[in-house]
């Protein structure tokens, strides 16, 4: 009895000790989420003010983003921070670093990271589409314009396409992925072939990224998408987690299954086709992917992964954008290679293997 007694306490006791030792971690999770929260607050204040600078309210808000630049500039010995052109790559790229991991766990955890590179090159096709429509039409000038939104269009209907052929065909889950990712980039191809005079499209940022690329519409549109992810996913959390980690269970339940793996996969080609700006067509699936890999390593559990995934993201951006800005690299390459070292740190760091994330 007395023995029984003994282990209790000791149980008890190690219990206690987890639980210590938990909350500086649970601690430090929480002021990294509300840093993250506040920069990505900071950066629609600033799409928002750049836009409407021509108002009373906003024009004295949007010089003191400007003079908060200078400082930055002072601080760092830098003399970039001081152009809105900047802070429209910053506000871009610290708004990919939450979204894309944001969807990228959803997908992770179903198996589902292709969908990510196969709904990349369908906004390829829509970038062309887009330049050629700006060459028809003459509007040479906006054709940056005419691509984003063009991918964005051509983006959410290839979603919807794998959707339909997956759920209305007999071949393996991947088989239509395989499908839309090689015929949507064979049409960019052959669109891209028939550029004015035979030169082909100059569209090599959207594949590779380049900070360059991001216009004062494409920030802008970034920032509504990723306000519309945000909501879209905090709204239907958790039938998405269900659905996640149940679908079977969630038919039986009598969830509407089919809507929300349509929600997902519109989600995530809307977060592409935000992302590409800076990461490129190439590389965007890398920020859906390599942010949660990391998370997983270490995390405890889902909404751990969630949290965790979105600050490995906002480290992976934070660290690429200073790489690029640094030594003038391109910035869908730094910001990819700074996500995998944050990676292997989290192999390295956990005793897991690296099989745990796909797990459920």
């Amino acid at each position: 009895m007395s023995g029984n007694v003994e282990r209790t306490g000791e149980r008890g006791i190690a219990e206690s000790v987890r639980s210590l030792r938990k909350r500086p971690r649970r601690a430090a999770e929480l002021a990294g989420l509300a840093v993250t929260a506040a920069l990505a607050l900071a950066m629609l204040g600033f799409v928002a003010c750049y836009w409407l600078r021509a108002y009373p309210v906003a024009g004295p808000l949007y010089e003191q983003y400007l003079i908060v630049g200078e400082w930055i500039d002072l601080y760092l010995g830098t003399n970039v921070f001081e152009h809105p052109l900047m802070w429209q790559q910053l506000s871009t790229g610290v708004l990919v670093g939450v979204v894309a991991p944001l969807v990228g766990t959803f997908l992770v955890h179903r198996q589902m990271a292709l969908i990510g590179e196969t709904l990349a090159h369908t906004a390829f096709a829509g970038v062309a589409i887009g330049f050629a429509a700006g060459s028809v039409t003459g509007w040479g000038g906006s054709q940056r314009g005419l691509a984003l939104y063009a991918a964005l269009v051509v983006g959410v209907l290839g979603a919807l396409g794998v959707q339909w052929l997956s759920e209305r065909t007999d071949a393996y889950g991947d088989v239509p992925i395989a499908i839309m990712l090689t015929g949507s980039f064979a049409l960019g191809t052959i669109v891209v072939s028939y550029g004015p005079g035979q030169q082909g499209f100059t569209i090599d940022e959207y594949l590779f990224g380049n900070l360059s690329v991001v216009t004062p519409a494409g920030a802008r549109l970034m920032a509504v998408l990723s306000v519309v992810v945000v909501a879209a996913v905090a709204l239907a959390y958790k039938q998405l987690v269900f659905i996640t980690f149940d679908e079977q269970a969630a038919r039986v339940a009598r969830l509407n299954v089919t809507g929300y793996n349509t929600l997902l996969v519109v989600l995530t080609a809307v977060v592409v086709v935000g992302s590409m700006q800076v990461l490129g067509v190439i590389l965007v699936a890398g920020m859906l992917v390599i942010p949660v890999a990391a998370a997983s390593q270490v995390a405890r559990g889902f909404r751990e992964t969630l949290y965790l995934s979105v600050l490995a993201g906002q480290a992976a951006i934070v660290g690429g954008f200073a790489a690029a800005i640094r030594w003038g690299l391109p910035s869908g390459g730094s910001i990819v290679l700074v996500a995998v070292a944050l990676y292997l740190l989290a192999v390295a760091a956990s005793n897991r293997s690296t099989t745990a994330i796909s797990t459920h």
